[in-house]
């Protein structure tokens, strides 16, 4: 079990000791992280889980992604001179989705648990630290400052995460969170209807419509989660198994597999401008496609199995020169015109029986829109800032898109998440996902690339400086630390480099011939792999 925070992986863990399931690992783990990681674990928010059943059983994706409300306008996000306003998006009510969190784990703890647990077992560690309290430390310390102006906006905000001077929680005092736990009560009590329906759900709405937004009873009331059929690949041997649309995220990993299996890179050395060249060029164009074509499946029909053939990957490394930098506006997909959070979090879990389960799950932006849902302790996402305002116009992570992705009633926002495993024979081989908004996607390939084509350890290929192009802005972005001669060959070679600050966090598992190796990134103060 390994996850971005201490105590919910060990809750995790617990239950696979105590012989629970992969599933019902997830599920403990993914209600705890609401109480104990709340910059991204979450009741107020959506995702998606990956499950693999032991025994050759069909895998399955559970889709728990956030909906935009029936009342939902193709120009909801736009100012009055016609242009995408960024503050209706990112910082307004408007913001805020249909949250899922809660009716998918409750969903695969119905079908895919071991039935050794209830849901009510798998949500008292929750229950329990929300009553009582956990002390600042960690990423919680580290995260509450910076989003301090954001809580301070609202008062059921602040009187749960700020000093009454303001100031955020600091370090070593106590998070106690009273609401939250009545909140988690009544779904253990009566199942997840008490999220969607009655009081709790009252209260969603009259605080989301409080301050502007558009959300009615019947919003929550209809919200489902939805079963999907995984998007399969191959590379190099091993089967890869990741995330349909909604999410972009295993379409658009496929197609950069698809593309690297090309190349013999994983030769190169670790520093070698050619082989992050290429890597970029896979990149660019696969990010190109996700702009042009991908979308919620229930509005948009998009050439999936085309994007990820091994057939369009050749025909697109026929365009990519070894030695000079494509420029962004010489990728025209064929079909369509181009247009077009670090947190979010993603945990990994592997069972004893062969099952496991790969899931990622956000607020979007760090405690989401910052608003808490007064009397209810659940702080409410903006996760309608990853539809397209206007074809074009970035989201907060740079993605632009067009009509595929436009607002409208019901319709689930594309996202990057990539929950992905990676089968050998049949079983699980690694397990990997990662937060980090945009840069999810190659975050997941360069876990998945270290492995098998440079042959490193898991914490070796969780841990290497990665890098990230997203075909629009014209950029490569580095992690700062990355070597000064990589960085200067890419120069060299006609790419645009910038470096940055770490936005990802791929907390992953490897089986091996030795047994299973968890690997908390290092990047994530906190992140831990619990194993016994």
């Amino acid at each position: 079990m390994v996850a971005q925070e201490a105590r919910a992986a060990e809750i995790g863990l617990d239950v696979l000791k105590r012989g629970g399931n992969a599933v019902d690992a997830a599920v403990a783990t993914g209600f705890a992280m609401a109480v104990t990681y709340p910059r991204a674990g979450n009741l107020g928010g959506g995702g998606y889980m990956l499950i693999h059943r032991a025994g050759r059983k069909a895998d399955v994706a559970i889709d728990y992604r956030e909906t935009a409300p029936a009342a939902a306008t193709r120009d909801m996000f736009l100012g009055p001179d016609g242009e995408a306003d960024p503050k209706k998006s990112r910082d307004s009510a408007l913001a805020i989705g249909v949250p899922g969190t809660v009716a998918g784990l409750a969903q695969a703890q119905a079908r895919y648990g071991s039935g050794k647990f209830s849901l009510a077992d798998l949500i008292a560690p929750a229950i329990a630290l929300a009553r009582e309290g956990l002390p600042v430390e960690d990423d919680l310390a580290e995260s509450l400052p910076g989003a301090a102006r954001r809580l301070a906006r609202w008062p059921a905000s602040a009187k749960i995460f700020l000093k009454a001077d303001g100031g955020a929680l600091a370090p070593g005092e106590r998070l106690i969170q009273s609401d939250l736990a009545v909140t988690l009560e009544a779904i253990a009590r009566s199942g997840p209807r008490a999220f969607y329906e009655g009081p709790i759900a009252e209260k969603l709405v009259a605080a989301v419509r409080a301050e502007g937004g558009i959300w009615t009873g019947d919003d929550l009331k209809r919200y489902q989660p939805l079963l999907r059929e995984p998007v399969r690949g191959t590379y190099r041997g091993y089967d890869i198994v990741s995330m349909p649309p909604s999410s972009s995220g295993g379409v658009v990993l496929i197609e950069m597999l698809n593309i690297l299996e090309g190349y013999r890179h994983g030769e190169l050395g670790a520093d070698n401008p050619q082989r992050a060249h290429l890597l970029v060029e896979a990149m660019q164009r696969a990010y190109a496609d996700r702009a042009a074509y991908l979308g919620d499946p229930a509005s948009v029909t998009a050439p999936l199995a085309r994007l990820m053939s091994k057939p369009y990957a050749q025909q697109l490394r026929t365009g990519i020169d070894p030695a000079q930098a494509t420029p962004a506006s010489a990728i025209h997909p064929d079909r369509a015109a181009a247009h077009e959070g670090a947190n979010t979090t993603h945990f990994s879990v592997v069972d004893r029986f062969g099952n496991a389960v790969s899931n990622t799950y956000t607020l979007n932006f760090s405690y989401g829109l910052g608003l808490v849902a007064e009397g209810t302790g659940v702080l409410l996402n903006n996760e309608l800032d990853d539809f397209a305002a206007k074809p074009g116009a970035p989201n907060a992570y740079g993605l632009t898109g067009g009509d595929a992705n436009a607002p409208g009633p019901g319709k689930r926002p594309l996202s990057s998440m990539t929950p992905t495993i990676v089968l050998k024979d049949g079983k699980p081989f690694l397990v990997t996902g990662s937060p980090g908004g945009s840069r999810i996607i190659t975050a997941v390939l360069q876990v998945i690339s270290n492995v098998i084509d440079r042959k490193l350890s898991v914490a070796e290929a969780v841990a290497a400086p990665r890098i990230h192009d997203q075909w629009s802005p014209d950029e490569v972005v580095v992690e700062r630390g990355l070597a000064g001669d990589l960085i200067r060959g890419l120069e060299a070679m006609g790419h645009t480099v910038r470096e940055d600050l770490p936005r990802t966090s791929a907390n992953s598992i490897l089986v091996t011939p030795q047994g299973l190796m968890g690997a908390a990134d290092p990047r994530t103060r906190g992140a831990h792999a619990a194993g016994y």
